[in-house]
């Protein structure tokens, strides 16, 4: 892939033999989508990723944080997290997660839709106060009614898997647009990921090429950041950790900018320090 360090922004850790799933859960994995910290230990290792960044998923754990602050203590600095947490958590319990190694909290209208979050206003504020992020799933148009709440709240905005566009309604579409205006704030952010939630064409996804190339354009290296989504989950078509390294090598063939989107952005985003 590169040389160490590097930092894989997006990955998943399920391990409902030690954390068992919560009650009402909106999706249980199961078989190939398990992935204990210790799964993900090898899978870095096998590919020479020396960091990650772990979100907590909607499926499974909910609010539950147990399975992510276990993984984060196990790793001694290997990993950082992003948490889930109810809307009024308070600044209390934030600075406690970002103590444990909690870097941002997540936002996935993908899921739950745009009207679930339209009073996160007060929250968004306190994440900016104590240097925290917001990592935000949208997807086709939703972007354009979350904008002006997310640009007033001042914090630092993260969005993943390159915004989730519509790849049948091209670059112009609304909310693909949006996002690309948001690359001159400074404290905007895309993950190059996600591919098999938006593109129609499996891998390479050549379908959602020029969507990664408008944003490599628009946030150049600064503003990216590359994860692999592992391990897949509800993954629609199939999906290798491999082939994605590949994928991204190809998209931005500039080792120097490779570099930055792989080390020198998130480490500076989210305070990793080389091993």
């Amino acid at each position: 892939m590169s040389e160490p360090p590097s930092v894989d922004c997006h990955v998943h850790v399920l391990d409902p033999a030690r954390f068992a799933y919560a009650d009402g859960a909106y999706y249980r994995p199961s078989g190939q989508e398990i992935a204990p910290v210790e799964q993900l230990d090898e899978v870095l290792d096998a590919h020479d990723v020396s960091h990650a960044l772990i979100v907590a998923p909607n499926s499974g754990y909910d609010l539950d944080n147990r399975c992510l602050l276990d993984a984060l203590a196990r790793g001694r600095g290997r990993y950082k997290g992003i948490a889930m947490v109810r809307d009024d958590a308070s600044r209390d319990e934030l600075e406690g997660l970002k103590a444990a190694g909690i870097v941002g909290i997540a936002f996935n209208a993908a899921l739950l839709g745009v009207e679930r979050y339209a009073g996160i206003g007060p929250l968004l504020e306190r994440l900016r106060d104590l240097d925290l992020c917001a990592d935000v799933q949208v997807e086709r148009d939703q972007l354009v009614a979350m904008r002006p709440m997310l640009e007033a709240s001042g914090a630092r905005i993260v969005f993943d898997h390159a915004g989730r566009p519509d790849v049948a309604a091209g670059v112009a579409q609304p909310g693909f647009r949006a996002l690309l205006e948001l690359a001159g704030n400074g404290r905007t952010f895309v993950k190059l990921s996600g591919y098999a939630k938006f593109a129609r064409r499996a891998q390479p996804h050549q379908d959602a090429w020029p969507f990664v190339q408008a944003l490599v354009d628009a946030f150049t290296p600064r503003g990216l950041l590359w994860a692999s989504d592992f391990p897949f989950l509800r993954a629609p078509m199939r999906v290798d950790y491999g082939p994605l390294v590949r994928l991204f090598a190809r998209a931005v063939p500039d080792a120097m900018a490779r570099r930055a989107i792989l080390w020198d952005t998130p480490s500076r985003l989210f305070g990793f320090a080389a091993r």
